[in-house]
């Protein structure tokens, strides 16, 4: 994607710190103090796991364990505890990896609607995860610090599924950890480094939607899902 106006933005900035512009010579700064790539430093998956789940108690998120072969019915206990009779998921390719798209043929046939994002269908979409009960996806990066999810937002995996369904379900492959945003934005930088698509829309989400705008009260649902759940998985 081309930049517009760049070399006249960047010339009215130097212009406006009284000095040319350094257009060569230019080196980034190597900082003594750097707390934000050694805070949990050498931590294992399990160790950041049990990281997240602390976390997720201040996050008003559930959290479940399992492995490969059990996650089908972990995620199928999941939707029935939450009574849904309507979901919406990415059109992923996990899905099939994990075992899950047999899991929601069995809640089809129980007829529950399962949706799977289909960009031939465009905003319809949008409308039915507006109606869904809960919205499911898998985290491409997990920050065990904050207790959030990263979503690469794309075609095939649209920003409704995890904020207008009244749940969210995330389920989050142990591998995808890693100790906080430091990490996460590294490991996009480096893709695109490398050349390859990155998503033009990163989605962080820590848990159901939370404000406290109004006098500092903490009021949870208020604009996205009420309730979440996550589900990691050891690989």
């Amino acid at each position: 994607m081309a930049i517009q106006n760049r070399d006249a933005f960047l010339d009215k900035l130097a212009g406006r710190l009284g000095r040319p512009r350094r257009t060569e010579g230019v080196q980034r700064p190597d900082w003594s103090v750097q707390p934000q790539l050694r805070t949990r430093q050498g931590y294992t998956k399990d160790a950041l796991a049990e990281v997240l789940a602390k976390q997720c108690e201040a996050i008003h998120t559930d959290v479940k364990l399992t492995d490969r072969s059990g996650l089908p019915q972990v995620l199928k206990e999941t939707i029935t505890a939450y009574q849904a009779k309507t979901v919406i998921t990415a059109k992923d390719d996990r899905n099939e990896q994990y075992g899950l798209r047999e899991m929601f043929e069995e809640l089809r046939e129980k007829e529950m609607e399962v949706h799977e994002w289909d960009p031939a269908i465009g905003k319809e979409n949008q409308v039915i995860a507006e109606r869904a009960d809960i919205g499911i996806n898998f985290s491409d990066i997990t920050l065990a610090e904050s207790g959030t999810v990263t979503l690469l937002n794309h075609k095939h995996n649209g920003r409704s599924i995890s904020l207008l369904p009244q749940k969210f379900i995330a389920i989050i492959p142990k591998s995808t950890l890693v100790p906080r945003i430091t990490q996460a934005a590294k490991q996009l930088h480096e893709a695109n480094e490398q050349g390859n698509d990155v998503s033009s829309c990163v989605s962080f989400i820590s848990g159901p939607s939370n404000s406290a705008d109004i006098e500092m009260n903490l009021i949870v649902g208020v604009h996205g899902p009420v309730e979440a759940t996550y589900i990691i998985v050891d690989e």
